[in-house]
């Protein structure tokens, strides 16, 4: 590649990050009008998000001095943010948690965030909106992991336990994400019921992911007719997404339907679900009808999507 060339490019990729960082406004002392910085806030983001954290998990996730964690984590403690007990796994290292009080402080700035994001958004069309996520995302996974690098996981069929985990973190993700209400977490759970009390080990399965002994996403295929199968309940952990988890899953619900004898998959999600959509379309999946609602306390655009296998 020429040298000017290459210039050039990162010329360009500089004035993204000047202009990005002025736009969300990150170079403000504190972050969204707060007495936070952005690494803090990123912390507790992080303490709020992970099950059981304990500090090397957040210095490999943000890429932090382990010494400069350690004095965040000693300001938020100073401040009655943060509390710890001993991890049942290894004695050397504390499980972080946060306390009410911490909480308390976290919460509005995730709604302010997400409600600033929201604003931003609303200004462009629905098709610009989704072209800027794409982009987006496009480049968390060039600049993501290697694919040498990514952390190995499994996938296992569903045993006892696994129903309430599903029910559980559908509930609180799509809180998280999308200001999804509680009816959410009851219409997961109505699904989940009849899975288990009508399973047809023949021709439904249930794939748990786990990573490092912890689940981190499901999936569901079921059966909706003699010739039709159904996709339903993708789920993946913000920590272990770009790792190829929900692509996988996807194509193992897509091969267990060819074997089981299905002759289509079919499969309903919302159009803000932008990472799944691109992954159902990635496997060939085609949007066949999409149709408003109001649902889980928000307004929403239900899409089916259909499989010919």
């Amino acid at each position: 590649m020429p040298v000017n060339a290459l210039f050039q490019r990162s010329e360009a990729v500089r004035r993204f990050n000047r202009f990005y960082t002025q736009k969300i406004g990150v170079l403000h002392e504190g972050l969204l009008d707060s007495p936070f910085s952005l690494t803090e806030v990123r912390v507790l983001y992080e303490l709020t998000n992970r099950e059981r954290p304990v500090a090397s998990d957040i210095v490999r996730e943000l890429g932090l001095d382990p010494g400069y964690l350690s004095r965040i984590l000693s300001g938020f403690k100073a401040k009655e943010l943060v509390e710890t007990r001993p991890s049942e796994q290894d004695g050397r290292q504390s499980v972080l948690s946060l306390t009410k009080k911490g909480k308390d402080a976290f919460a509005p700035l995730n709604a302010r965030a997400r409600e600033d994001i929201e604003d931003m958004l609303a200004e462009l069309s629905e098709s610009d909106q989704i072209r800027l996520v794409e982009a987006m995302e496009c480049i968390r996974e060039l600049l993501g992991p290697c694919p040498e690098s990514k952390a190995s996981y499994l996938l296992r069929p569903h045993q006892p336990g696994d129903m309430g985990w599903v029910v559980h973190r559908h509930g609180v993700l799509y809180s998280r994400e999308y200001g999804w209400d509680e009816t959410f977490e009851a219409f997961v759970a109505t699904i989940v019921a009849k899975f288990i009390q009508e399973f047809d080990p023949k021709r439904e399965r249930c794939w748990m992911a786990e990573m490092g002994g912890r689940i981190v996403g499901s999936v569901f295929l079921v059966r909706e007719s003699d010739a039709v199968s159904k996709l339903r309940m993708l789920l993946v952990e913000p920590e272990a997404r770009g790792l190829g988890i929900g692509k996988r899953m996807v194509n193992e619900c897509i091969r267990f339907a060819k074997q089981a004898g299905y002759r289509r998959t079919v499969l309903w999600t919302n159009d803000v679900l932008i990472a799944a959509r691109r992954l159902y379309e990635q496997a060939g999946f085609k949007l066949i009808h999409e149709e408003p609602h109001h649902s889980f306390g928000r307004d929403l655009i239900g899409e089916t999507w259909q499989l010919d296998l």
